[in-house]
């Protein structure tokens, strides 16, 4: 794939920081559920989009499964419903994962947010289903912030990726 003009190449990731992004990723969406504040972003999803994106080979739709069933598990939900909503999420990511990759991240962010909020209403209409119980409005808001929040944790994961390979002293990174 030719990149586009005036864009840095990126170092390959590390398998281990991958790794522990995800898992930190896991914590704080745990650690953040248990607030019980429902207008919350998802830290989880945004990091296993992140990585369907930019690592598609290392981070897929099998993961993303069982991080939604460590999740489920977590919140004693429905077995499968957050499993469901990160399955289609990621199938999704790398469904336009080229096309993202052309823009800058604050562009990403624009072309993220459809995928966030369906995979709220995903999320929604499992719970409508099976709870019969009508979902707060206050989730409307994840989404939205779960997009304004991609700029700053794609810089975050971006940023061990864009050191030089021989570092020396007279550059800073």
């Amino acid at each position: 794939m030719i990149m586009p003009a005036g864009r840095p190449l990126l170092l390959p990731a590390n398998p281990r920081f991958i790794a522990m992004t995800v898992v930190v990723g896991l914590l704080l969406n745990m650690s953040l559920g248990l607030l019980g504040w429902r207008w919350l972003p998802d830290v989880l999803a945004i990091v296993v989009v992140f990585w369907n994106v930019y690592q598609p080979r290392r981070v897929g739709v099998v993961l993303a499964f069982v991080l939604g069933l460590a999740m489920d598990v977590h919140e004693s939900a429905l077995l499968g419903q957050n499993a469901l909503s990160y399955v289609v999420l990621s199938s999704m990511a790398l469904a336009v994962q080229r096309r993202l990759l052309w823009f800058p991240l604050r562009e990403q962010a624009l072309q993220i947010v459809p995928l966030f909020v369906l995979a709220a209403l995903l999320e929604w209409a499992t719970r409508l289903i099976v709870q019969d119980a009508w979902p707060h409005w206050s989730q409307l808001f994840a989404p939205l912030m779960q997009a304004a929040l991609w700029p700053l944790i794609g810089a975050l994961l971006l940023a061990p990726q864009r050191r030089a390979v021989d570092p020396d002293n007279i550059r800073p990174l």
